[in-house]
């Protein structure tokens, strides 16, 4: 059974930093694409970033310069360092990944079939 668990998310006031963990268990996440979705209240899911199983990286233009996606392999883990954070950022995180065509590995696919329980992020103005 494919689990992952995502932790790190929080209530930050603007322009503070978190660090999101997405642990795979029984899913060996290194020939993934995988990826961070968000969704805040109201709005669509949008892809925040994501990354290949070369270790390429794409990234959503309102987040680019401010959050890293990183890939530890020997832990199994998938990491988003967010700093500068916004209140726009406000929005539930989820950590995703699956095995499209390399090419389609960005922020732009979001059909993944493995999904994390998704972890709240809630930045104060």
């Amino acid at each position: 059974q494919v689990r992952l668990l995502e932790s790190g998310g929080g209530s930050v006031q603007s322009g503070g930093s978190l660090r999101l963990s997405c642990v795979g268990l029984g899913y060996d996440l290194r020939p993934a694409c995988m990826g961070w979705v968000r969704q805040a209240p109201g709005k669509e899911r949008e892809g925040v970033a994501a990354m290949d199983h070369y270790g390429h990286a794409s990234y959503l233009d309102s987040v680019k310069g401010r959050f890293t996606v990183s890939r530890d392999k020997d832990k199994n883990t998938l990491y988003l360092q967010m700093d500068s954070l916004e209140p726009d950022d406000t929005a539930m995180y989820y950590c995703a990944a699956d095995h499209p065509p390399p090419n389609l590995c960005s922020i732009y696919f979001t059909d993944y079939i493995n999904w994390g329980q998704g972890t709240q992020v809630t930045v104060s103005s």
